[in-house]
């Protein structure tokens, strides 16, 4: 995943979030309000700083337009600026507002209370001058702009409506992380990320199952034609609905969530690095959806490293491929490349696993503890027959291959039709190569080619008294 040469023009509420964290150990005696003994206190760019953040973080660069005051807090948040060599800020001081900072007190890791320092004076027309003329000149480097609206008056109606110009006149897509119910306002988006509350408020409908959302963002498309609806439905995942009518759907990962904030921010600055990455739609949101996975698995206003992405997309991959069965040869190769371009150690095994028992699962479990990736080739029903006479396999290639896929230690499932899986072998070429204990070195089919590509054959120890042969034998009995 290299998003290096991407520059992502994002316009917004440039915020400074301060976290001030400790714990509580009584309540105070002046009022019914816990005391918080102050053990760390950090700042991090918010708003649409941080969705800078999350751009330089995973490698691209982020030109930042946006608002501060002439303050002290202007000061801070420009020192956490220059912590992220990937962002150039592009930022206009002005005398008619402080600059927006948001202070969360946090305990056993979680928020206390928050207090919010910010005008609700709008956009004045000097400020909204300057802007503008930021926008233009900052905007013949991006590849993609984002608008990251959090309603603190920076994307007054001009100000949008100059960006949509600016980026028309230049063939460059603009991404909306929306704050208000009217989404014409964001006329010429080519995409507009809602959470399930802004879409129900925007679209008066309900969102509750899929298909009301679908229902619900093809209402609001009607507002913006033309433009993509990227719907986050947090432990549910993602929809997005194309201007096409196409429809695509993602799950959310299975992680443990301590804070969701700021993960809208990692969604849309992924999206847009994605797409200037040359990915297709569904392929970007399928890349922001792991993004977000990671950094709701993390406290306060977090980004995440091309590093968490990669191993987090990976992770979800080869779930994905062992989820879907038998893969052919050619998607199994594929992906085995992939894993070895990663440094990852990819190992194989191979055999009916007809009637599946305790000696399956052992050597399964032992053959990943070699490995990062495991590759369990089944033979087809035809194969079987032919290595275990009539009336094998007990079980179809494809029963066989969902049980497979459900153990926690494969990570990809494939099949062979040949009698042994000699021509897989060469073309998998794995790094580790695995047998159970009846086997020797010199008798397991491959070995040759996978030591000889310096890789290992391990045999793995069996467990005595399972084996399918033996389970029949007693269900006959």
């Amino acid at each position: 995943m290299d998003f290096a040469g991407v520059t992502v023009l994002c316009i917004g509420d440039v915020m400074l979030d301060r976290f001030i964290a400790g714990e509580v150990e009584r309540i105070s005696p002046e009022a019914p309000v816990p005391v918080i003994r102050v053990r760390e206190s950090r700042s991090a760019l918010g708003g649409a700083g941080n969705v800078a953040s999350n751009i330089a973080a995973l490698g691209g660069r982020a030109v930042l337009v946006g608002l501060v005051g002439s303050d002290a807090a202007a000061g801070a948040l420009m020192a956490e600026i220059k912590a992220h060599p990937g962002i150039n800020p592009a930022l206009i001081e002005t005398a008619h507002r402080p600059t927006i900072t948001k202070t969360r007190f946090l305990a056993a890791r979680q928020q206390v209370v928050r207090t919010d320092e910010e005008s609700s004076l709008p956009l004045q027309e000097t400020e909204e001058a300057a802007l503008i003329a930021a926008i233009e000149r900052a905007m013949p480097e991006a590849r993609a702009v984002i608008l990251s609206d959090y309603g603190k008056g920076v994307l007054s109606g001009a100000v949008i409506a100059a960006v949509m110009a600016a980026a028309r006149a230049a063939d460059i897509a603009v991404f909306v992380d929306p704050k208000s119910a009217d989404f014409s306002r964001y006329r010429g988006a080519a995409c507009i990320t809602p959470n399930l509350r802004e879409l129900a408020v925007a679209a008066r409908l309900p969102v509750a199952e899929e298909a009301q959302v679908i229902a619900a963002a093809r209402r609001v498309m009607a507002e913006v034609p033309g433009t993509a609806i990227l719907a986050t439905r947090s432990e549910k995942g993602m929809v997005l609905v194309e201007p096409s009518g196409a429809v695509h759907s993602v799950p959310a990962h299975a992680r443990e969530v301590f804070d969701v904030s700021g993960a809208g921010d990692t969604v849309i600055a992924t999206l847009a690095l994605a797409h200037g990455a040359g990915f297709a739609p569904p392929q970007a949101m399928h890349i922001a959806n792991a993004a977000a996975a990671v950094v709701v698995s993390k406290v306060g206003t977090a980004t995440l490293t091309r590093d968490e992405l990669a191993r987090e997309l990976d992770a979800s991959e080869a779930g994905e491929a062992a989820s879907r069965g038998t893969l052919p040869l050619a998607e199994a190769a594929a992906l085995v490349a992939r894993w070895k371009r990663q440094g990852l150690v990819v190992g194989f095994t191979n055999g009916c696993f007809d009637i599946l028992h305790a000696g399956h699962v052992a050597l399964l479990a032992e053959a990943r503890g070699h490995c990062d990736r495991l590759v369990v080739a089944l033979n087809t029903d035809d194969s079987v027959r032919r290595l275990k006479g009539a009336g094998r396999p007990v079980n179809p290639l494809a029963a066989r291959a969902a049980v497979i896929a459900a153990i926690r230690h494969v990570d990809a499932v494939t099949s062979f039709a040949e009698d042994t899986p000699l021509e897989m072998i060469r073309a998998l070429l794995p790094d580790r190569l695995f047998k159970g204990g009846d086997y020797r070195v010199e008798t397991v089919v491959g070995a040759d080619l996978v030591l000889g590509s310096g890789g290992k054959v391990v045999i793995c120890a069996s467990l005595p008294g399972h084996s399918t042969t033996g389970t029949l034998a007693r269900i006959r009995a």
